[in-house]
C-alpha cells in the first residue's frame, strides 16, 4: 500500500450531461480524489477497526444487506438489499435465508456466489482454513451456528438462539463480502470486491 492513501484516488464514473438530446448518458472515465482524515492500515476491512479503513474501501465491496443511504438515522427498518435481492426469518428467529442477486462479478472477473458468502462468515467466525491476521468482530459472530448454501444464489444463516436484530449486524458499513478465490492476506493491498471502484483504479459502473 502507498503511503499517499491520505489523498485516496480512485478512478471513478463521471456523469457528463448531453446538450443536445433530451436524455442525458454516463461516460465511463476521469479521475475522482477522495480526501480523507488518515491513510488506512490496509485495505482489508475486516481486518480494520476504524473508519480509516472502512470509509474509503466501501466503495470496493458491497454487503448482502446494507441501510439506506439516505435516511437520517439507521434502523432495522431502514436495511435494504444489496447483494441479497430478498430475505425472511424461519418461524423461531434462529434462520434467516437470502435470495442473492445474480449476474453479479467479482473485478476480476469471476461470478459472486452464495459461496462467496459462506467463505466471509465462514472466515469472520473462525471456522475457515485460512485465518485473518486481526479479526475484531469475531464476537460478533458467537451466536452464528453455521451458513449454509442451496443452490449458487441461495444462503441461509443458522443462529444458536433466537436474534432478531442479527441482520443489524450484516448491514454495517463493516460486514462486506470477500472472494472464496481470494485469499486473505491478498485483501490487504490487492483487494478484489464486487462494488462500483476496483483497487485498480477502474470503476465498474
Amino acid at each position: 500500500m502507498k503511503p499517499y492513501l491520505g489523498a485516496f484516488a480512485m478512478v471513478a464514473l463521471l456523469g457528463t450531461l448531453c446538450c443536445s438530446g433530451p436524455a442525458s448518458a454516463q461516460k465511463p472515465g476521469g479521475v475522482m480524489r477522495v480526501y480523507f482524515f488518515d491513510s488506512p492500515a490496509s485495505m482489508s476491512i475486516h481486518e480494520e477497526s476504524t473508519l480509516a479503513s472502512q470509509g474509503p474501501m466501501m466503495g470496493v465491496f458491497n454487503n448482502i444487506v446494507m441501510y439506506k443511504q439516505d435516511v437520517p438515522q439507521t434502523s432495522l427498518q431502514s436495511i435494504v438489499p444489496d447483494l441479497a435481492t430478498e430475505w425472511s426469518w424461519d418461524e423461531d428467529k434462529t434462520e434467516l435465508t437470502f435470495r442473492l442477486r445474480q449476474g453479479v462479478r467479482w473485478h476480476d472477473g469471476q461470478p459472486f456466489t452464495a459461496k462467496d458468502v459462506k467463505c466471509t462468515w465462514d472466515l469472520l467466525a473462525g471456522k475457515a482454513s485460512e485465518k485473518l491476521r486481526l479479526n475484531p468482530r469475531k464476537a460478533w459472530y458467537r451466536n452464528l451456528e453455521d451458513v449454509t448454501t442451496s443452490g449458487d444464489f441461495e444462503v441461509a444463516f443458522h443462529l444458536k438462539r433466537p436474534q432478531p436484530s442479527f441482520i443489524a449486524l450484516l448491514a454495517s458499513g463493516f460486514s462486506p463480502v470477500y472472494p472464496c478465490h481470494v485469499s486473505p492476506r491478498d485483501m490487504h493491498q490487492h483487494p478484489i470486491g464486487t462494488g462500483p471502484f476496483s483497487e485498480g483504479g477502474q470503476s465498474r459502473i
